[in-house]
C-alpha cells in the first residue's frame, strides 16, 4: 500500500519521525548525564530538546493519520496503525506533561517531570517497533510492486518496473 502523503516520491511520515524521536530520545540522554553528572545546564538543554520534539511529533502525526486512514478497514494494518497511532500520542502527552512541569525552572526539573520522560521513551520504543512492522512486514507505505531494481521515485515510472542494474566490471 503506498503512502497518501509523499515528496519527491517518499513518503512524508517515515522522513519526519526522526527528528521527534532523535529529540526526545537524546532530552531524556541528557537527563541521565545531567542526573549522574550534576550537571543542570544539560537539564535545561533537555527542555528545549522537548519543546522542538513535540513540535515535530505533532507535524508527523498529520502525516501519519494521513497514511492510517488510507489503510483499508478489518485488516491487521489497520489496528497496527491504531496502536501505533494512539501510543504515540501517548508518548507526546507524556513529554508535554514532562516539558510543562520543567517550565518554572528547567534547569532544576522536579522528579516527576523526569518520570514522564523516562515511561515515554520507553513506551516510544514499542510504538516504534510498531511503525517498523507497518513498513517492514506489512508493506504500509511501500511502492506497490516495488522491488530491488525499481526505477527512480523521480523517474515517475512504476516501482514494479525494472531500472538497468549498474554494470560492475571486473578488473583484471
Amino acid at each position: 500500500m503506498e503512502s497518501r502523503a509523499k515528496f519527491l516520491g517518499h513518503p512524508i511520515h517515515p522522513m519526519l519521525i526522526v527528528f521527534p524521536l532523535g529529540l526526545l530520545a537524546t532530552a531524556v540522554i541528557f537527563d541521565l548525564i545531567a542526573l549522574i553528572k550534576d550537571a543542570p545546564q544539560l537539564f535545561d538543554a533537555a527542555y528545549w530538546m522537548i519543546a522542538a520534539g513535540l513540535i515535530g511529533g505533532v507535524i508527523s502525526a498529520v502525516f501519519g493519520l494521513i497514511d492510517w486512514l488510507a489503510i483499508p478497514a478489518g485488516t491487521r494494518a489497520k489496528a497496527i496503525g491504531l496502536w501505533h497511532g494512539v501510543g504515540n500520542l501517548i508518548v507526546i502527552l507524556l513529554f508535554a506533561m514532562s516539558w510543562w512541569l520543567r517550565r518554572p525552572i528547567p534547569d532544576n526539573p522536579p522528579w516527576v517531570a523526569i518520570g514522564f520522560s523516562f515511561v515515554a521513551v520507553i513506551l516510544a520504543l514499542v510504538t516504534a517497533w510498531l511503525g517498523g512492522e507497518l513498513v517492514d512486514r506489512l508493506g504500509v507505505g511501500v511502492d506497490g510492486g516495488a522491488n530491488l531494481n525499481s526505477p527512480n521515485s523521480l523517474s515517475k515510472r512504476p516501482a514494479a518496473e525494472q531500472a538497468e542494474p549498474p554494470t560492475i566490471r571486473r578488473v583484471a
